[in-house]
Formats: structure tokens, C-alpha cells, sequence
């Protein structure tokens, strides 16, 4: 199985579309990460990141969600904890 990451993008590098480079933050650590499947990221855009690279931009709604899921699974709920007593 296979996990992108949203992450937000908080700087660029490079002017030729194959070779730009972003700064992303993901929960407070930052990474580098090649820009070369989303050419219209922008600064303070959301991106899905895989494997090193940004593979597409969403909404910040989205980006929201997708954090929120990745929360239940890392911190199952009270609810679950009390009925495997």
C-alpha cells in the first residue's frame, strides 16, 4: 500500500519546469521535495506527496480532511479503547 502525504508548500526553487525543487512542511518538519508533477504549485498551495515528490495539488479543505483521517488512524478513539477491555 501506498500513503501520499499532504503537505504545505512553503517555497520554491528552480525556473525549469523538471528541475523546480519546494520546501514542504508536514506536521512541523520540513523536507525538499522535487516539483516536477505539479507544475502550477504555487507557494502556500497544498500538495500530495509520495516517495520525494509532490503528485498533486489540492484545497486546503482537502488537505484538512485527509489530516484529520491520518489522526484517527495514528490515535484510535476513546470508544474503541474501552470495548477492547
Amino acid at each position: 500500500m501506498c500513503l501520499a502525504v499532504p503537505a504545505k508548500l512553503l517555497s520554491t526553487e528552480g525556473e525549469e519546469p523538471i528541475f523546480r525543487m519546494g520546501q514542504i512542511s508536514v506536521g512541523g518538519t520540513l523536507r525538499t521535495v522535487s516539483l516536477a508533477y505539479v507544475p502550477e504549485a504555487r507557494v502556500g498551495d497544498y500538495v500530495l506527496v509520495h516517495a520525494g515528490f509532490a503528485i498533486s495539488t489540492i484545497d486546503e479543505k482537502e488537505a484538512r480532511q485527509v489530516f484529520e483521517y491520518l489522526k484517527e488512524i495514528v490515535e484510535p478513539d476513546d470508544a474503541e479503547d474501552e470495548t477492547s477491555r
